[in-house]
């Protein structure tokens, strides 16, 4: 008997406050896809020890062993689907998490201006570190996707899809070795079952979603307190790192 093929593994690497929850539900949409949401949230709250919103509910929501979530991300994906969408907070692979297991996967990554970020997670959380945007992983996981590969793994920018979302997500499916799927485009609106438990905080308005959204006013640097300004100057230069590797539209 021929063994079945493994599934294409898509490790899409975010920060908060990106585009991350609208990009898993275009995934999801897809007939052949399945999803996972932030599987090592409950470990990295362990291992750090933050205080986050929703955080006990977290915790008993996932398991908390980093390799056991990682051996599960390269095993047989949820119902046997020939995708595995994987969305991933870069700053959940704290030091000490195995990290062979990205080589599995196809790697993307998922970046915004970080004004724009820390303009929105200041909303939710009232004090945080860089590393708490997600930009310092980023690039070490971008750098280690890289070597591997030899040339730079998919980067999209959110403020790019949003513009353009059937011309950023063919781009993104063509360099993630997929087809692109028209059904990407729109979704039901509502909560999901593949949701992780701290949808209630986050999600809100995802849930009302029924398709990427039009392109928004970002904030800008003089916006931001002086200690969001501090952030901002220190993750520039990782941000551009980044996005000068992005993906541009691909036309039908």
């Amino acid at each position: 008997m021929v063994s079945p093929a493994p599934p294409i593994r898509i490790a899409m690497w975010s920060g908060p406050r990106n585009i991350s929850t609208a990009m898993m539900r275009a995934f999801e949409n897809r007939g052949d896809c399945a999803v996972s949401d932030e599987p090592f949230y409950a470990a990295y709250l362990v291992a750090t020890g933050l205080r986050h919103p929703m955080r006990e509910d977290v915790v008993a929501s996932q398991p908390t062993d980093a390799g056991a979530v990682a051996e599960a991300l390269v095993g047989p994906s949820p119902e046997g689907k020939p995708i595995w969408y994987q969305k991933h907070m870069t700053h959940h692979m704290v030091a000490g998490f195995d990290r062979d297991w990205i080589d599995a996967c196809v790697n993307a990554f998922l970046i915004r201006k970080p004004e724009a970020v820390l303009a929105s997670y200041a909303r939710k959380r009232e004090s945080f570190s860089l590393d708490e945007i997600g930009l310092p992983g980023q690039v070490d996981i971008f750098a280690r996707a890289a070597d591997r590969l030899g040339r730079a793994p998919p980067v999209v920018e959110c403020e790019d899809v949003l513009a353009d979302p059937q011309g950023m997500l063919r781009a993104l499916c063509r360099a993630c070795g997929i087809g692109f799927d028209a059904a990407m485009l729109a979704w039901p609106a509502g909560p999901r079952a593949s949701d992780g438990v701290w949808a209630p905080v986050w999600y809100e308005s995802v849930e009302k979603s029924t398709g990427f959204a039009p392109p928004r006013n970002e904030a800008g640097f003089d916006e931001l307190s002086d200690a969001l300004k501090r952030i901002a100057e220190a993750a520039r230069p990782l941000y551009e790192n980044l996005a000068r590797h992005k993906l541009t539209p691909l036309a039908g």
